[in-house]
């Protein structure tokens, strides 16, 4: 396997402060501003959207890996994450991104390999390891087994296994 990879991305000028932004390969091109803070227009995908958007789909792209490669059945991954902008040496910059990973499992004896999977989803996302900014995890299990069986929300007994 190539050590080395690409990823070209092009980005289109529309009106001042924003854009298109398109990779090759893929379909949808994404229109994009500034914030509204800084002159952009409102209800827009924003580079600072992106740049925490990166880190919280690399999160849960790394942990569906890692639990697919472990087959460790869960019943679902939500992942709330927020960016703080903060001006340090005269220049705004990310200061910090917070995941808030929650993972839902059926079983409480799979609590703790949900919480060693969850932390070592985090040490080997892409995206947190080349940010300079600090990236805190703060993960969450939940059980509910009880409440919802394997075989009645679609998941093979042999996954939650």
């Amino acid at each position: 396997m190539a050590t080395i990879k690409s990823y070209r991305v092009s980005a289109t000028s529309t009106i001042a402060r924003s854009g298109v932004i398109a990779a090759q390969g893929i379909e949808v091109p994404i229109s994009f501003s500034a914030p509204p803070e800084f002159g952009g227009v409102p209800d827009r995908w924003t580079p600072e959207h992106f740049f925490v958007a990166s880190a919280v789909s690399c999160y849960v792209s790394t942990f569906s890996g890692i639990a697919d490669i472990a087959r460790f059945g869960f019943l679902s991954l939500d992942v709330e994450s927020e960016g703080t902008l903060k001006k340090e040496e005269g220049a705004l910059r990310f200061s910090a991104i917070v995941l808030h990973p929650v993972v839902k499992i059926a079983r409480e004896e799979d609590r703790e390999r949900a919480l060693w999977l969850l932390e070592k989803a985090g040490k080997n996302c892409l995206i947190a390891r080349s940010v300079k900014c600090p990236i805190d995890f703060r993960p969450e299990v939940k059980v509910e087994g009880e409440l919802l069986r394997p075989e009645t929300v679609g998941i093979s007994t042999e996954l939650a296994k």
